[in-house]
């Protein structure tokens, strides 16, 4: 999904030290609390696989920890579940011969070091995508014995300069692999790893001849991650990528992603439905949606809008007509930089600098949503337990 440092990220950074991997249990006990009293559970981290019983709400590790390491990395995804995420999210795009790996975009340019490979330069070209033209290098024209040999790197450098340490650490790692990772450590902590896991640009792929929801059925089939309480969230942009899992027979919750309101999911574009984000998160829009999701993960903006100065207004009434359809509300993305947040919580000149990220998240919980996306999952499992102390 889509849309960054000084002594206040230290004294961030100090606090999830100091907790260590205790951070996960915090969050869990504050979870714990929110979900018994809102009569959404009682089980702290979901142990017995149902999405119920998560804390509330819900810390979701946004590509990981992507606020501190390379994106989509298994140093990302191992810093997220260390450091207060109660879920950790894979995007999934496909290469050549077919496999899925964890990649934000097909387009590989500014997350992998493929512009300094000479071997490769050739491949550098221009598609478009979902109605919109890349220049660059993309997953599908790589075998994955190529894309093995790239090196991730940080997205955006100039605003996370702290990530670039790790650049060239990790290579890109394959959904089999983070399906491995998670086993691993779910054995370790004695429970499950919670995943969110999203299809991208699925019917841009089907028509590639790399449909993703086959090939990702198959894997959760393998790995024990089908069913109905496999700790395993799916999610798309695209209904139709949901309806498909669910005609494969895979019961995971699912949640429809949204994005502005003037918006269309790519695949009613395809197929001409004239419906946007605004129809569809009306109360019939989502009765609609409920019909084969448990949840949507909408834009904040959609969750309270922002004026023309980028501060916030009043809380939409999205929450309340979600909960009404039956659907959990997973919005996307709280980041601590000042460059990221509403006007109202910028602190300070420098755009990279953290502001009142607490007096943010503090804002959003209050309108009822179930769990949020973050990049900076330590700081959102620090305003949960905040917020539930109320």
């Amino acid at each position: 999904m889509e849309q960054g440092q000084r002594p206040g990220r230290r004294s961030l950074l100090g606090a999830a030290a100091a907790l260590g991997a205790g951070a996960v249990v915090l969050g869990g006990g504050a979870g714990q609390a929110s979900a018994a009293s809102r009569g959404q559970g009682h089980g702290g981290h979901g142990d017995s696989g149902s999405y119920k019983d998560l804390p509330v709400p819900t810390v979701v590790g946004h590509r990981g920890g992507s606020g501190y390491r390379p994106e989509h990395t298994l140093g990302s995804y191992q810093f997220a579940l260390d450091n207060g995420a109660d879920v950790i999210e894979q995007d999934l795009v496909p290469t050549k011969d077919g496999h899925l790996v964890c990649r934000h975009e097909n387009d590989i340019t500014g997350t992998t070091d493929v512009a300094s490979h000479p071997e490769f330069a050739s491949r550098k070209t221009t598609k478009t995508v979902d109605g919109e033209a890349h220049t660059g290098w993309f997953t599908e024209d790589f075998t994955l014995a190529e894309l093995r040999t790239l090196r991730a790197k940080e997205r955006i450098p100039g605003t996370r300069g702290h990530n670039t340490l790790y650049d060239g650490r990790w290579q890109v790692p394959t959904f089999e692999e983070v399906l491995k990772w998670a086993d691993e450590q779910g054995r370790k902590r004695g429970r499950r790893v919670w995943l969110h896991i999203e299809t991208k640009h699925p019917t841009y792929f089907r028509k590639a001849g790399l449909g993703l929801e086959e090939r990702l059925a198959k894997l959760l089939r393998r790995y024990g991650r089908s069913g109905r309480n496999a700790h395993t969230f799916l999610q798309s942009f695209e209904p139709s990528s949901l309806q498909r899992l669910n005609k494969l027979g895979v019961d995971c919750p699912k949640v429809l992603l949204l994005d502005d309101l003037t918006t269309r999911p790519w695949d009613f574009v395809e197929a001409k439905d004239p419906r946007t984000v605004a129809d569809l998160i009306t109360p019939k829009g989502l009765r609609w949606v409920a019909g084969f999701a448990q949840g949507i993960g909408p834009w904040l903006n959609l969750v309270i809008p922002r004026d023309k100065n980028d501060r916030l207004t009043k809380p939409t009434t999205l929450v309340r007509d979600s909960h009404a359809a039956g659907l959990i509300v997973h919005p996307y993305t709280m980041r601590n930089e000042n460059s990221f947040l509403p006007a109202d919580f910028r602190r300070g000149t420098d755009p990279n600098a953290y502001g009142d990220v607490f007096g943010a998240f503090k804002t959003y919980f209050a309108t009822g949503i179930d769990g949020i996306f973050s990049d900076n999952c330590d700081t959102a499992a620090l305003a949960r337990a905040d917020f539930v102390k109320r």
